[in-house]
């Protein structure tokens, strides 16, 4: 994680989640990342729409240079990363697996930007629709509204062991038969 801002959002939300896979929605409160909203963004996950914006950031907003709410987020990407960034956010959201990518974004005038995505799993409600979180952020000071992204990289951030502390359990269930609660 490059940006200090990626790595602030992902210690918070690390922060939140404790021993589970990922946080609720509930638990990231807007008072502990003030300084970061502008860069937040929540994204609904429906693949079908493109993960469109449920909510974004004022800065995200003005690097798009328009309300990005119900925009599709797929469709920030040239066509030829759309299928990656789809995946990787089928990933993130079902999986609850974290991830960081490097991005390239086009200006206006023709520039390229490099800018840094984060990609967040909600932990799954009954009743209510899955959703992921993330932050963009420009690597370079940038007053420029942005279009077609490309995706240069990306990984998962796997969880350090310390990071997930494992309390295994054991049930005998029957005669001869465990149930170990807590492995995955």
């Amino acid at each position: 994680m490059k940006h200090p801002s990626v790595r602030a959002y992902y210690d918070v939300w690390n922060q939140k989640r404790g021993s589970a896979a990922a946080p609720d929605r509930s638990d990231l409160d807007p008072e502990a990342v003030r300084d970061l909203l502008g860069n937040i963004f929540v994204l609904s996950c429906d693949r079908k729409a493109g993960y469109p914006f449920r909510v974004a950031g004022t800065r995200v907003c003005a690097l798009l240079g328009r309300d990005a709410k119900g925009c599709s987020f797929t469709d920030l990407f040239a066509h030829d990363s759309r299928g990656e960034i789809r995946d990787v956010l089928g990933i993130v959201a079902e999986e609850t697996e974290p991830a960081v990518a490097g991005i390239s974004a086009r200006s206006g005038d023709g520039r390229s930007i490099a800018m840094e995505l984060l990609l967040l799993p909600f932990s799954a409600r009954a009743h209510a629709p899955l959703s992921l979180t993330g932050l963009l952020a420009p690597l370079q000071d940038s007053a420029l509204q942005v279009g077609d992204f490309t995706l240069l990289s990306w990984r998962y951030i796997a969880p350090r062991p310390s990071d997930r502390p494992r309390t295994i359990k054991r049930w005998t269930a029957a005669r001869g038969f465990f149930v170990y609660e807590g492995l995955r």
